[in-house]
């Protein structure tokens, strides 16, 4: 192995070897619960830690025997794509109590178990909480009585725990996404779009209740992934008068030819006086004020079943790592953490301080305080309301503004699941800005043929669950129309562009920028919103629609895998696309649970692929049955998947046999996911405020003329942060001939997938390990970072 880079932090030095390591899941189960487990129980044994499973939560804890198991490595094995919990959860109120807490303390001391990791809701992780706080008094205790020794009080002193959030709610402060809050939410959209199918062939109104006693976060996300009418939710309850509203609300939507309704109710949403708002109360007012054909739906426990999905297995098993390597740099003075997440960076955060301000939520509610509510439920939560505001309910033409400003938006590159979503969410912030707001037909081949048409608030109904791309768009860019475009932008006086699309998104905006010196035109402010499948724009660590990829990928690996079950064992090589970049192969092989995933950015040599053929053919020898291996369609010229396959089906001769399989299309295609609609709406809303920013600095004598470099940005997600980045600066940071960016942040996770396939690797862990501090932020700043 390679010399390590001297600044960079390595777990090799944390051995977890002596150190017995007890996971446990409790409360309401979650999908991505066993992700997690995996994950625990493969890095803890990778590290020479002894791991236990402890089933039924604090109950099997409290019962000890069979309840608290030792596992191996093939424990956990075929687990990933499974929904609930394996090792099983249970309410205990024994464990509430000291005396049963003193049992529970006896088993782990029996078995050496000094370090927890509890999988589990704001209940179960105060109560491991108090747990560890009374740890020392509980075995003087245990002393005291005999039933352990002293020498066992002196040996196990202190206990550490560490914990993971699995609860569908996203309830718990100070992390962005729950695991298992992505899944319940595929399971409602799912519902919602087969549902508008039904709803639409009889002009009904559909009243949805999802879960969320007391956090609306799925009825407001959803809302805002479906485009419902109405939501009501625990902690922004509406306004006195609400029932007229509605009303008008949803009969001049009809009266729009809108052809259905769609309330979304959460099970806990309440009035402003704090009494209960329930579907069957909705259905009632619109039955009676309205008349429309209503129904009801209660989604129920429908939500917390089901296969997780791509986000919650990845988050669940970064997540599952990280707190191993939580636990091995534990000290006695280190608070109990949760391990969580902030945009896409893994972070710890005392444990007590999300307890206590989730706390206060609820607390901030039963005093009617709503606005603070939303405020401590964090910026993505608040960022999502004031979207939703924005985009559901459209003001009377007398009191929009009016700005003569015309906005463009067109689709550039390949179609990726979620544009149509960005594309409604700027024509509708374009138009409560004041702005007339263009379509334009066919990227920029149709811009260049005069393709573009004024677009209205009513035209982009329902767009959002749409795949593809409803404006159509091709992957010409700009540079041989130029000319005929910067004409049609006079003709049609285009104030300004927006871009959505993917590299070609990215290049074309930098050829108008470059051709500002010949075009006048082209000196307006112009935005690029990154959408590819591919996620290989600079400047952004996630595009629109790679989510959606992602989601089809794993999923085939599933079936793919299910296929084999019962027949001898096999291995899969499955190719991916992605052009140059290795994201969907490598994510998608941490999601599906992959033995390998070969990429463009890390080459492979013959000898690599030999050893990898070796490893599987260990694993197989013992209990393990299928194989799975990815591979992106570019990561080689000559290492093709059929000579992959070849060389696998040769050398497992007796011990496996091989199929191949090429994903293809199937990939771009499809409805888009929550997180894609979702992701799509909320940057595209604020590249229209920056938009009208830029429009209002740049509006000098009656016309406008922006031509500094930061009037032509491409909108990225960076770590935690959305940032407006000029793309005449991205340049030094984009690889052209390969169209990929230089740096890529999943990089990093390319060694977890390996270890999590029993691979030895070195794990870069710089950036893991600090303790903050749960941020408590102010108003504005939900405008701001958050997505």
């Amino acid at each position: 192995m390679a010399e390590l880079p001297a600044d960079k932090k390595f777990f090799e030095n944390l051995s977890g070897a002596g150190k017995a390591i007890g996971v446990l899941t409790s409360g309401g189960d979650a999908q991505g619960m066993n992700a997690a487990v995996r994950a625990v129980v493969r890095m803890g044994i990778y590290v020479e830690a002894k791991v236990y499973f402890i089933y039924e939560g604090y109950q099997g804890m409290v019962d000890g025997g069979d309840n608290i198991v030792e596992v191996s490595w093939e424990s956990v094995s075929s687990i990933l794509q499974v929904g609930g919990t394996v090792i099983g959860s249970a309410r205990c109120k024994e464990f509430r109590t000291r005396e049963g807490r003193l049992k529970a303390a006896f088993n782990l001391i029996q078995r050496g178990i000094t370090n927890l990791c509890v999988i589990g809701g704001d209940g179960s992780l105060t109560g491991a909480n108090l747990f560890r706080e009374e740890w020392s008094g509980l075995l003087e205790e245990l002393a005291q009585s005999g039933k352990i020794e002293e020498e066992a009080v002196k040996k196990y002193v202190y206990l550490n725990i560490v914990g993971m959030v699995g609860s569908i709610d996203n309830d718990f402060c100070g992390t962005d996404m729950t695991i298992g809050t992505d899944s319940a939410l595929h399971r409602i959209i799912e519902v919602v779009d087969a549902i508008m199918t039904t709803a639409q062939s009889h002009q009904r109104t559909f009243v949805l209740e999802v879960m969320g006693r007391h956090c609306g976060y799925l009825a407001l996300v959803s809302a805002l992934a479906c485009g419902a009418d109405w939501v009501f939710i625990p902690e922004y309850p509406p306004e006195e008068g609400w029932e007229d509203q509605m009303c008008v609300k949803l009969s001049e939507n009809r009266a729009r030819k809108k052809r259905l309704n769609i309330i979304i109710v959460a099970e806990g949403a309440i009035d402003s006086h704090n009494k209960p708002i329930t579907s069957e109360k909705v259905k009632d007012l619109v039955v009676q004020q309205l008349g429309f054909d209503t129904r009801v739906t209660i989604l129920g426990h429908v939500q917390r079943g089901g296969t997780p999905s791509a986000f919650d297995r990845i988050l669940a098993s970064r997540m599952g790592v990280e707190a191993v390597l939580a636990l091995l740099e534990a000290t006695p003075d280190t608070p109990a953490c949760v391990v969580s997440l902030s945009g896409n960076q893994a972070v710890r955060l005392p444990l007590m301080e999300c307890v206590q301000m989730t706390q206060e939520v609820q607390k901030a509610m039963d005093e009617r305080k709503f606005c603070e509510a939303v405020r401590l439920r964090g910026r993505s939560f608040e960022n999502n309301l004031n979207t939703y505001k924005l985009l559901s309910h459209r003001k009377p033409d007398t009191e929009l503004p009016k700005t003569n400003f015309n906005v463009a938006v067109l689709n550039v590159g390949a179609p990726a699941a979620g544009m149509n979503a960005a594309v409604r969410s700027a024509v509708r912030v374009g138009i409560t800005e004041g702005h007339s707001m263009f379509a334009v037909i066919d990227g920029f081949e149709g811009f260049a043929n005069g393709q573009i048409k004024e677009i209205s608030w009513g035209d982009v109904g329902g767009w959002t669950g749409q795949g593809g791309s409803l404006l159509g768009t091709k992957r010409t860019l700009p540079a041989k129309y130029l000319e005929k475009i910067a004409d049609q932008m006079r003709t049609n006086n285009i104030n300004a562009l927006m871009v959505i699309g993917g590299f070609e998104a990215y290049e074309s905006c930098l050829q108008l920028a470059e051709a500002r010196a010949r075009f006048e035109e082209f000196c307006i402010p112009i935005c690029v919103l990154p959408a590819t499948i591919s996620n290989n724009v600079p400047g952004t660590d996630l595009s629109i629609g790679a989510d959606t990829a992602l989601n089809a990928i794993v999923e085939t690996c599933d079936r793919i895998k299910q296929s084999a079950s019962g027949t001898k064992r096999r291995v899969f090589i499955i190719e991916t696309m992605g052009g140059y970049c290795g994201y969907l192969a490598n994510m998608g092989g941490l999601a599906a649970g992959a033995d390998a995933a070969y990429i463009f950015e890390e080459k492979f040599d013959i000898r690599e692929l030999q050893a990898n053929v070796e490893h599987l053919t260990e694993k197989m020898k013992t209990s393990i049955q299928r194989g799975l291996v990815l591979r992106n369609e570019n990561s080689n010229e000559n290492y093709t998947t059929d000579f992959i396959y070849q060389l696998y089906s040769e050398e497992g001769k007796g011990v496996f046999d091989c199929r191949k399989n090429v994903l293809g299309h199937m990939q771009q295609g499809g409805a888009p996911s929550p997180f894609d609609r979702n992701f799509g709406t909320k940057i595209s809303a604020k590249a229209v405020q920056w938009i009208s920013k830029k429009l209002r600095e740049t509006y000098r004598r009656g016309k406008v003329f922006a031509n500094t470099e930061d009037s032509v940005c491409l909108l990225g997600m960076r770590r935690r942060n959305l940032l407006f980045q000029p793309v005449v600066e991205l340049k030094d940071q984009a690889d052209f001939v390969h169209r990929i960016p230089k740096e890529q942040w999943w990089l990093k996770l390319r060694p977890l997938m390996k270890i999590l396939a029993k691979y030895k690797t070195s794990y870069d862990v710089s950036d893991s390990g600090q303790l903050e501090h749960v941020a408590r932020h102010s108003p504005k700043e939900a405008e701001t970072g958050a997505i």
